[in-house]
């Protein structure tokens, strides 16, 4: 893969967070309620940031989960493929909660239906909102971000790369070829 360009650098993707930190607070009239469920693997980096972001704005501490959707994926067709456990890990009810689900890039909408479906699972959220880092477009199913730090056009055949520190040593999103 050749890397095209940076979409964002660190400090972009840091003011990215910290605008959907106060679009969440801003829409929800406050924090009352909210956790947030980070899809695996860097879902789960951008909701603890997005809680640590959120509690320096509120002084509130929000649950934060991580949600594992191996099982729940459409593309797995052989039932022998499908992983037997999932990691998924969420110590708190989310019955009656309004769910915060962030995930690192929205592409055709199949992530985060998977997502839904593994969230029914546990349990009857009051609501379901979504926030991603990159929405690049090219939906196939009729799923929309409510929380978005950035629009990327893209081409099929491009990709969409987020580096967080906790898994890649360094911040900042990428677009290859």
């Amino acid at each position: 893969m050749r890397i095209k360009t940076e979409i964002m650098d660190e400090k972009a993707l840091d003011r990215a967070l910290t605008r959907i930190s106060h679009e969440i607070i801003e829409r929800n009239k406050g924090v009352e309620g909210l956790v947030l469920l980070g899809i695996k693997t860097r879902g789960v980096f951008l909701a603890k940031r997005l809680c640590e972001k959120i509690r320096n704005i509120e002084g509130n501490i929000l649950p934060v989960g991580i949600l594992d959707i191996s099982r729940h994926r459409d593309d797995i067709h052989d039932k022998r493929d499908m992983p037997r456990e999932s990691s998924t890990d969420i110590c708190f009810d989310i019955n009656g909660k309004k769910v915060i689900l962030v995930d690192d890039v929205l592409y055709t909408g199949r992530t985060v239906r998977a997502a839904m479906d593994a969230i029914v699972e546990i349990g009857r959220p009051l609501s379901i909102q979504l926030a991603v880092l990159v929405d690049r477009g090219h939906r196939e199913l009729p799923i929309r971000a409510d929380y978005v730090g950035k629009n990327v056009p893209t081409s099929r055949s491009e990709m969409v790369i987020v580096n967080v520190k906790e898994e890649d040593e360094r911040d900042g999103v990428l677009l290859g070829e």
